[in-house]
């Protein structure tokens, strides 16, 4: 082999073995994949607070005002106490008059203050049980349904036996009105809207993703 024939003889650094390696960066930097967008990932649930539909704002509504309007009666019914006493004793006295005025007065003392009692407890169970349906816990109206005919019950008492004479009106009109917004707030918590309002307990909604603004 000759001199020239050494000059013509392709470097191995070089030639096909440089093109070799040249391909091969070429073809790796070919079949790299491509960065994943980050603004197509799906976007996540989270937990979100939504107005309640029309039904149930309604229904919430009639029950507060319930409530007001038997808080007022509760207040004026402990004001008259001491003018109604005198008619709860003629009502006893008509179902047993051979009793002691000491009897008829202790009598009295337990009418009024078992019905008083009554709509104070009723009002404090009303309001529990207002705030539960407002978290949405299960079972709610049926709870609400009792506690409304327990009112009833309540009302119809104290209409017999307290409600009584020219002051006895008021009060009994007063009850009578607490009673009705109790029952229309109890229907439209069963509208179709407020019943699945009820049932889905969570408001869910899908946040951005991580790259949503980009």
């Amino acid at each position: 082999m000759t001199t020239s024939d050494l000059a013509r003889r392709p470097d191995p650094d070089n030639g096909a073995g440089g093109r070799g390696v040249r391909g091969t960066s070429t073809g790796d930097a070919r079949d790299a994949p491509a960065r994943p967008s980050l603004g197509d990932k799906e976007a996540a649930p989270v937990l979100v607070k939504l107005p309640a539909p029309a039904p149930v704002r309604l229904s919430q509504l009639a029950w507060v005002l319930s409530l007001a309007v038997s808080a007022v009666a509760v207040v004026y019914l402990f004001i008259i106490r001491e003018q109604q006493l005198p008619e709860i004793i003629g009502v006893i006295e008509a179902v047993d008059p051979d009793r002691a005025d000491a009897t008829y007065d202790t009598a009295a003392d337990i009418v009024y203050w078992s019905v008083f009692g009554a709509l104070v407890a009723l009002w404090l169970v009303q309001v529990t049980l207002l705030v539960s349906f407002s978290n949405r816990r299960p079972n709610m109206r049926w709870w609400l349904l009792g506690t409304a005919l327990f009112q009833g019950a309540v009302v119809l008492a104290c209409r017999e036996l307290i409600a009584l004479g020219e002051r006895g009106i008021p009060l009994t009109r007063v009850l009578l009105l607490a009673l009705a917004l109790a029952l229309v707030g109890l229907l439209f918590s069963t509208l179709p809207a407020a019943l699945r309002w009820t049932a889905r307990q969570h408001d869910v909604a899908r946040s951005l993703g991580a790259g949503g603004g980009l």
